[in-house]
């Protein structure tokens, strides 16, 4: 059997997931050889998941000689360093999203508010072109870990677009919840962005890689032609009283977005995200062609429903993602990172690395994700169409 090494960067949240989903690859030998991370949390990490060494710098990491994959989990804005790091040391590279984005200086404050929006723009683009030009002079595989891309509603989607040779009219895609309890979401010099770059880029990806399979099996030359935005703070609107159970407290971000992309054959897509949306995590993606429609409910759906008359002894039960109460009728998001494509995704990245072939979720799908992005904060911010 085939063995690869991988080394994460990174112990909190996803990379927790990830290491769970290495536990369910087969045919191939994953060993998690090192985790490179200052959290508290890196010990009980490490023992979790067998890992081998420590370190506390991620220069030690990349000189493990042993190490064959470096799966970036940290926060977003070291994503482009560390992964221009890693492929100029021969490692190939597995980047959680956004894989860049514009963070200004650190230190700065009020990002979103301060800098122009074209300014992100053109920034962002110029040093995705020199992240590409790093990535194909290294040799090595880049892997954009885009969960959605793998969830089993989409793959089947996927499938059938490919053996009818559908012509996609419309796609719609959603991911909000109640916000993020995370202090850092709330930053633009954090996170690139609000509800849009840490929400909406997942049904995005998904539309696009949908798109993407279309133009493959119909032999047609489509791309983004413009992006048309409208972004919002709401939830800042609201007093103390009237916020309910949701968490986000934006600075200089957004926290609700809706985004219009026309493609160079007339077709449309749409994109919403947003951090005020009560009852659990919405993750949706639709798709219309004039004999066909795919409604992809990834989360909620309704594989498991129970009802609770109270939530004793539920403390440590999973549920569903944000959902505020596990009382009453409840979706249960059974299997769940196999519903949201966690596991088919590092099947395929494994695969990729062990015989040398391209990922589903690759350099391509990134780039124009984060492209499409920064395109709409330009267009929300000028409040105009923004052409490709």
């Amino acid at each position: 059997m085939i063995r690869v090494n991988v080394g994460i960067v990174g112990s909190g949240f996803i990379a927790t997931t990830h290491g769970d989903c290495y536990k369910k690859v087969f045919g191939i030998d994953v060993c998690l050889k090192a985790v490179a991370s200052t959290n508290k949390r890196t010990k009980s990490f490490a023992e979790k998941f067998g890992i081998e060494k420590i370190y506390t710098e991620f220069e030690q990491l990349l000189e493990n000689k042993e190490i064959d994959v470096v799966d970036i989990c940290t926060p977003a804005y070291l994503h482009e360093e560390m992964t221009v790091r890693a492929l100029q040391a021969g490692k190939h590279v597995i980047c959680e999203k956004p894989m860049t984005g514009y963070y200004g200086t650190l230190g700065d404050a009020n990002v979103g508010l301060n800098v122009s929006k074209e300014k992100m723009y053109h920034d962002v683009i110029r040093r995705m072109d020199k992240l590409r030009e790093v990535a194909e002079q290294s040799g090595k595989l880049f892997m954009y870990a885009e969960n959605w891309v793998y969830a089993p509603s989409i793959t089947k989607c996927s499938e059938i677009i490919q053996a009818r040779k559908s012509k996609l009219l419309l796609l719609k895609g959603e991911e909000s919840h109640s916000g993020s309890h995370a202090a850092h979401a709330a930053l633009w010099n954090h996170t690139g962005g609000g509800a849009l770059i840490r929400q909406g880029c997942h049904p995005l990806s998904a539309i696009l890689y949908l798109k993407k399979v279309e133009i493959e099996a119909r032999n047609e030359q489509i791309t983004i032609q413009s992006v048309v935005a409208e972004i919002g703070n709401i939830t800042n609107h609201l007093s103390e009283e009237d916020r309910g159970v949701i968490a986000a407290r934006p600075v200089d971000v957004e926290d609700w977005a809706n985004v219009t992309l026309t493609f160079s054959d007339g077709t449309k897509a749409n994109v919403m995200a947003g951090d005020m949306i009560v009852g659990g995590v919405r993750n949706i993606v639709e798709v219309y062609s004039p004999e066909s429609a795919y409604l992809c409910n990834l989360t909620p759906n309704n594989h498991m429903l129970s009802y609770f008359a109270d939530e004793s002894n539920l403390e440590n039960t999973f549920i569903s993602e944000k959902v505020e109460t596990k009382q009453g009728w409840q979706f249960v998001s059974a299997l769940d990172d196999i519903m949201r494509g966690y596991v088919d995704e590092f099947q395929d990245f494994m695969e990729c690395v062990a015989y040398n072939r391209q990922p589903k979720s690759d350099f391509d799908l990134a780039y124009d994700s984060m492209k499409t992005i920064y395109a709409a904060y330009w267009s929300a911010s000028e409040g105009k169409r923004i052409y490709f």
